[in-house]
C-alpha cells in the first residue's frame, strides 16, 4: 500500500511528473538566495503597507547574519524566535539558517513557564521575541542561560501612515521596557552587523539540523521535533509540483504562524523558495483576513477549517470577487464534509475558478504531506499523497499493513521526515521505525484508511477514540453528521468517562446565528440523531455554547473540554451522576452484550 504504486492520479492532473523529483542539496536560505538571483526585483513580503523585494530581503538577512557573528553566533548554536508573522521573524529565520544555527521556533502567547521550558529544552543562547512580550522573557531571566535578549517592534516595520494610528491604539497597550533592562533593541542589534567585516556564512550540508518545532506528538507530550533543511526543501519542491498553477510573483495570504509547521512550510518556505509573495499577517481576525484577501487580491490561502468557518461569516466577503484565487487549502484539523460543501459553494458564488483542497500532514513530516488533487477530489478525503511520499495503513500497535479500506494507525516515509524528537531517544524509537521494506517511517497516531486509488481518509488521533459498550466511535464522524444540520454552526463531541458504559459521548454545539438555544432545538437535533447515528453512537448530552474553545494555532481545543467534563464530574454528587444514565440505559440485553464483548476481548 505505497503511493508510489498509484501515482498515476498525480501525473494525469500535473502533467509529467518524474518517478522521483530532484531536490536541492544546500540549505534553506540557498533555495531562497537562487530566488534572489533570478527575481531580485520580485517582492518577496508585503507588510503593514510595506514591500520588500527579495534583492532588498536579501540584504536584510546577510545584516543579520553578520550581528548575529558579531555577537558570537557559532554554527549548531540554538536561537529563539518568539514571533509572530512579521518581517523581523522571517529576516531573523534565514539569517539564523546563513550562520549554520539552529532556529527554535515557539509561540510568542506561550506561557512564562512554556517559554522557560522551550528555552531550556533547545538549549538557545539568544532570542528574539516582541517587545509586548518583553515581561514573560524578564520573569524568567534568572532561571535560563541566555546570553543575549533581542526586542524587535511592529510599530519599526509598518508604513508611516499606518504606524501613526498604530501608536494612537495598539502602540499605547505596550509596557514601556525599563531603559536599563538587559535586552538590545532590534535596530542596534542590526548596527553590530554593519560593523562586522569577517566570513559569516557558514557552509552546511542538506542533513543537518536546522529547526525546531513542537508538538504534543503521539503521546500528548510536548516535544521538540529536530528538522533538517532537506525536510523543507523536499517539502517546497513538492508543493510546487502539487500546484503547477503556482508562477513567481504569485502571493500567498500567510496567516497560519511561523512557529507552526503549516505556516513555516507551506505559506513562508514554500513560497519565498519558489519565488512567491508572502503577505504576512501577525495576528488574526476574521474581518482583518478577509480585508487582506480583497486588498492584495491573493493567489493562495490556507488555513484551519474554523477561518473557513468564519470567513462565511464575513459581511466584506459577501460581494468578493475571489476569481484571483488559484489555491485554497485547509489543514491542521478535520475539514468536515458540510463545512466544504459550503465553503466551495460561496467560491462558486464569487467567481471562483477552484475549489478548497484538504490536506494532511504532521510535524514530523515538516507538516503537509498529502494533498487533494485538482480535478480528483473525493468526498472525505485528504487527498493523495505528495509526490515522494509514502503511506501505509498498518495494524495498530504493529508493523502489519492492512488491506485497501481496512482503518489502522497512518504511518509516513519520505524525504520529509524528521530527524528525531530533540533530547528524547526513546520517544523516536517509538514514532520512527525501520520496517522491513528498508523506509524509516513515521507512525503518526492518527487512525485513518486508504482506498485503492491512493486517497487517504484521516480519522482522528487514536487517543481521541471514544469507547463505550464496547463499541469504537469516531468524534469526527459524528461531528461531520453534527454540522451538516441546518441548526449547528460548528460542534466538537467527547467522551466522558461513565461508570456504566466506561464513556459516554457528548455533544458541544454552537447554534447558528437566530437559533435560540432551547429544549425545543435541543430535541429537534436529538431527533435527527436519532435517524442519522448508530445508537450505541447518539450523544448522551448536548451542551450549548456561544463558541468553543481554541488551541493557540485555531483548532478546536477538545481536551480542555474533557478537562472541563472530568472536574465536573469531580465535584458533582454520585446521585446526580447517576442520574444522567436514566435517559435511554441499556436494557439487560444490551448488559449481557457488553459482557460478552470484553470476555472476547480478554480472549484475543
Amino acid at each position: 500500500m505505497i503511493s508510489n504504486e498509484v501515482k498515476a492520479p498525480w501525473l494525469s492532473c500535473y502533467g509529467d511528473v518524474p518517478p522521483t523529483l530532484s531536490y536541492p542539496e544546500g540549505t534553506m536560505w540557498d533555495a531562497v538566495e537562487e530566488m534572489v538571483k533570478k527575481y531580485p526585483k520580485y517582492i518577496a513580503y508585503n507588510f503593514m503597507g510595506c514591500k520588500t523585494t527579495y534583492r532588498e530581503f536579501a540584504s536584510q538577512v546577510e545584516l543579520c547574519a553578520k550581528a548575529l557573528r558579531a555577537i558570537g553566533i557559532r554554527e549548531g548554536d540554538r536561537i529563539t524566535i518568539c514571533m509572530p508573522n512579521c518581517p523581523q521573524a522571517v529576516i531573523m529565520f534565514y539569517a539564523v539558517n546563513l550562520v549554520g544555527a539552529i532556529a527554535n521556533m515557539i509561540h510568542p502567547l506561550s506561557s512564562e513557564r512554556e517559554i522557560e521550558f522551550y528555552i531550556k529544552e533547545s538549549g538557545s543562547v539568544v532570542a528574539l521575541t516582541l517587545d509586548q512580550f518583553y515581561g514573560k522573557f524578564e520573569a524568567i531571566r534568572q532561571n535560563v542561560d541566555l546570553q543575549q535578549v533581542i526586542i524587535a517592534r511592529i510599530k519599526d516595520e509598518m508604513s508611516p501612515q499606518l504606524k501613526a494610528g498604530y501608536m494612537l491604539t495598539e502602540g499605547l497597550k505596550v509596557k514601556r521596557i525599563p531603559s536599563d533592562a538587559p535586552v538590545v533593541f532590534w535596530n542596534d542589534f542590526l548596527r553590530g552587523g554593519r560593523k562586522y567585516h569577517w566570513k559569516y556564512r557558514v557552509e552546511r550540508k542538506k542533513d543537518d539540523p536546522a529547526v525546531i518545532l513542537y508538538s504534543g506528538g503521539t503521546t500528548g507530550i510536548t516535544k521538540g521535533i529536530l528538522l533538517s533543511n532537506y525536510n523543507f526543501n523536499a517539502l517546497a519542491r513538492q508543493i510546487l509540483v502539487a500546484n503547477p498553477m503556482f508562477e513567481p510573483g504569485d502571493s500567498m495570504l500567510c496567516v497560519m504562524p511561523i512557529f507552526h509547521g503549516f505556516g513555516l512550510g507551506v505559506t513562508i518556505h514554500s513560497i519565498l523558495a519558489n519565488g512567491g509573495r508572502c503577505i504576512l499577517v501577525p495576528r488574526f481576525t476574521a474581518k482583518s483576513y478577509a480585508k487582506m484577501i480583497l486588498k492584495y487580491r491573493c493567489n493562495f490561502i490556507a488555513g484551519v477549517p474554523s477561518l473557513y468557518e468564519a470567513l462565511l461569516r464575513e459581511p466584506c466577503m459577501k460581494k468578493a470577487d475571489l476569481s484571483c484565487l488559484k489555491g485554497v487549502f485547509c489543514g491542521g484539523d478535520t475539514l468536515t464534509v458540510e463545512l466544504k460543501r459550503r465553503f466551495d459553494k460561496f467560491l462558486d458564488e464569487h467567481n471562483s475558478r477552484i475549489h478548497i483542497r484538504e490536506g494532511y500532514g504532521t510535524t514530523e513530516c515538516a507538516t503537509a504531506s498529502c494533498l487533494t488533487p485538482i480535478h480528483l477530489a473525493k468526498e472525505g478525503s485528504v487527498g493523495q499523497p505528495l509526490p515522494d511520499m509514502y503511506y501505509k495503513i498498518v495494524k495498530v500497535g504493529t508493523e502489519e499493513e492492512v488491506p485497501y479500506g481496512e482503518e489502522g494507525e497512518i504511518c509516513i516515509a519520505g524525504p520529509t521526515v524528521m530527524l528525531g524528537y530533540l533530547n528524547q531517544p526513546e520517544e523516536t524509537e517509538k514514532t520512527l521505525r525501520r520496517h522491513a521494506d528498508g523506509l524509516l517511517w513515521v507512525h503518526t497516531g492518527d487512525l485513518g484508511v486508504m482506498d485503492s486509488d491512493g486517497f487517504v481518509y484521516f480519522r482522528q488521533r487514536i487517543k481521541r477514540m471514544i469507547i463505550t459498550n464496547g463499541y469504537n466511535v469516531y468524534p469526527s464522524q459524528l461531528e461531520n453528521i453534527l454540522d451538516a444540520h441546518e441548526y449547528v454552526q460548528v460542534s466538537c463531541v467527547i467522551g466522558v468517562p461513565d461508570p456504566i458504559r466506561m464513556q459516554r459521548v457528548k455533544a458541544f454545539i454552537v447554534l447558528k446565528p437566530g437559533i435560540e438555544p432551547t429544549d425545543e432545538t435541543k430535541e429537534k437535533i436529538m431527533a435527527y440523531c436519532r435517524k442519522n447515528i448508530a445508537k450505541y453512537a447518539l450523544p448522551r448530552e448536548i451542551e450549548f455554547r456561544d463558541s468553543l474553545p481554541k488551541t493557540l494555532v485555531g483548532k478546536v481545543a477538545y481536551r480542555l473540554l474533557e478537562e472541563e467534563e472530568l472536574a465536573r464530574l469531580k465535584s458533582a454528587p454520585q446521585q446526580d451522576i447517576e442520574e444522567e444514565h436514566e435517559d435511554g440505559q441499556e436494557t439487560e440485553q444490551d448488559k449481557s452484550k457488553q459482557e460478552q464483548k470484553k470476555a472476547q476481548a480478554a480472549v484475543i
